[in-house]
Order: structure tokens, then C-alpha cells, then sequence
């Protein structure tokens, strides 16, 4: 008899101990997604986001339809950099260009040997969709050379001759403060996935 309720009152004293480690495996399970939902909606709000490609002005290098992922954390405009922008005198939905010059750099093209330059010096542009093989290049609204204004980049699209882009006055110089961040890496399509330049 006595070994029976020492069983018993074994079997008592666990069950209270039982529930309160599944209690506490909850509660910690909880706490975890809590947290990390938490650190997701940081991230995309302080350091990178995610944003669609529409339209074709960055074949190659960018597809209509790609997804990719920005940031603006601690960042400032170079040179050969590809960004989001939104420029309201263009279009309200965001927009990716590549910057070509940034503020008090002069910008120049050759319209007929289809050469971009900068400070006086040609680009090496193998990043453009028909690079090398231009026959023209669209000077849209560009006819001399210009000196990018403080606080603004000159960007253009990959696809040169299917984009609107600084060349236009539609969009011009764009002021650094409309641009959205810079474009890190894509994560769409699953056959294209990665850092992009």
C-alpha cells in the first residue's frame, strides 16, 4: 500500500511541473515570433525594403518584373550605383535608374558616337543593353553638357534608347533626397537571385 501512494503522490507532484513547462515552451515559442516580426518590420523600415521592376529601361542588367531589395541606410550616392526614385514632376510610382554623375560633376554626350562622359572622361559602360553596338543615342531633351547641381545625380537607364530618364526635363537632375535607396540585391526571379551592380 505504501509503495502505491508513493507512486500516486509521485504522479501528483508532476503533472503540476509537466503543465508548466509546455506553459513555459508556449510562452516562449510566442515570444520568439514576437520578436522576430519585430526585427522584420525594423529591417524594412530602416534598412532595406522591397520594390518591383516595371518596364524595360534597365535590360539587361534588369528585368520588367524583378524583384529587388533596397536600402538607404547610411547611404550616399555614387557613381554606377543602381536606385529607386520616386521624381513627382516624372511620375508618382518609384523608378530604377542607374546614377552617371552625382553633384558637381559635368556630364556630356556624344550623341552620335553614343559616348557618355563625365568630367571629360568616357564611360566604360558594358553594364548597357546594346553596348558596343549603338547606331544612336536618343538625346530626349539633352543638347549640352551640364554641371550636376549640389544635392543632385544625372542617372539613366541601361537600356539607353527605351528609357526616360535625366536626358528628359521630366525627370532631370534628381534631388538625392528623392531617392528611395540604393538596389542591394534581387530576390525574384528564383533563377536570377542575387547582388546586383
Amino acid at each position: 500500500m505504501d509503495i502505491k501512494r508513493m507512486k500516486n503522490k509521485k504522479k501528483t507532484e508532476t503533472a503540476p511541473a509537466e503543465e508548466t513547462t509546455v506553459a513555459g515552451e508556449l510562452f516562449d515559442w510566442v515570444q520568439c515570433i514576437v520578436f522576430a516580426l519585430i526585427v522584420c518590420i525594423i529591417v524594412f523600415l530602416f534598412v532595406g525594403r522591397t520594390v518591383g521592376v516595371v518596364g524595360g529601361s534597365m535590360e539587361n542588367t534588369l528585368q520588367d518584373g524583378d524583384r529587388l531589395i533596397i536600402s538607404n541606410l547610411f547611404y550616399t550616392p555614387d557613381n554606377g550605383d543602381i536606385v529607386v526614385l520616386r521624381q513627382p514632376s516624372f511620375r508618382e510610382e518609384p523608378i530604377v535608374k542607374r546614377v552617371i554623375a552625382t553633384e558637381g560633376q559635368t556630364i556630356d554626350i556624344d550623341f552620335k558616337k553614343c559616348i557618355v562622359m563625365v568630367d571629360g572622361k568616357a564611360l566604360d559602360e558594358p553594364y548597357t543593353k546594346e553596348y558596343g553596338n549603338y547606331k544612336y543615342l536618343d538625346p530626349q531633351d539633352f543638347d549640352y553638357e551640364i554641371v550636376v547641381p549640389e544635392g543632385c545625380v544625372f542617372v539613366m537607364g541601361d537600356n539607353r534608347n527605351g528609357s526616360t530618364d535625366s536626358r528628359t526635363e521630366s525627370i532631370g537632375c534628381v534631388d538625392t533626397r528623392n531617392i528611395l535607396g540604393k538596389v542591394i540585391f534581387r530576390i525574384a526571379p528564383l533563377n536570377k537571385i542575387g547582388f546586383v551592380s
